[in-house]
Order: C-alpha cells, then sequence, then structure tokens
C-alpha cells in the first residue's frame, strides 16, 4: 500500500464518530449494516451518518450496496489488512 492511500484511511479514522463506525463494520459479516441500524446502534443524526459513511467510502475503508430503498454498509477487509500491514512493516527492525 502506497504511504498517501495509507495516509486518507488514517485521516479517516482519526474522527471519533468515523472510529466507532468503523468499528461496528469490521465486527459485522460482509453482509452489513444499514445506514438506519447504524444510526441507531450509534445514536448518531442521519444527516452526520451521512457524511461520514461518504467520507469512510471515498478513503476505501468501507463499501455501500443499495438495497431497495434502503443502503448497507460493510468493512472493506482487504483493505483494513493492507492498512495493518503497511502500519507494522518494519515495526520490528
Amino acid at each position: 500500500m502506497k504511504s498517501k492511500k495509507a495516509l486518507k484511511m488514517l485521516l479517516a479514522l482519526a474522527q471519533e464518530t468515523r472510529l466507532e463506525i468503523f468499528r461496528l463494520l469490521i465486527q459485522e459479516d460482509e453482509d452489513g449494516v444499514s445506514a438506519g441500524m447504524i444510526a441507531q446502534i450509534l445514536n448518531v443524526p442521519t444527516a452526520t451518518l451521512s457524511f461520514h459513511l461518504s467520507h469512510m467510502v471515498n478513503a476505501g475503508l468501507i463499501r455501500s450496496n443499495r438495497e431497495g430503498r434502503s443502503i448497507r454498509y460493510s468493512a472493506r477487509y482487504k483493505s483494513a489488512k493492507k492498512l495493518s500491514e503497511h502500519l507494522n512493516e518494519n515495526a520490528y527492525k
């Protein structure tokens, strides 16, 4: 992973609500969670949640999937793994 991509992801996670969203989604399966359920679980207003979710999609941390009138969000596990690997490169040299 290039450092520029890692920085974009880390910047997205450097905000309390987005970090909570990511932690919630990383624990779910690949089917993800609806935006409404995320708002309810984390007690985040819909407009605020929408802003944070789009920021995280743009950073490549999560993906969205429209199902009828609702949108489900899920973690991008490969991206999270690559970020973790990038952070751990040369960690023990």
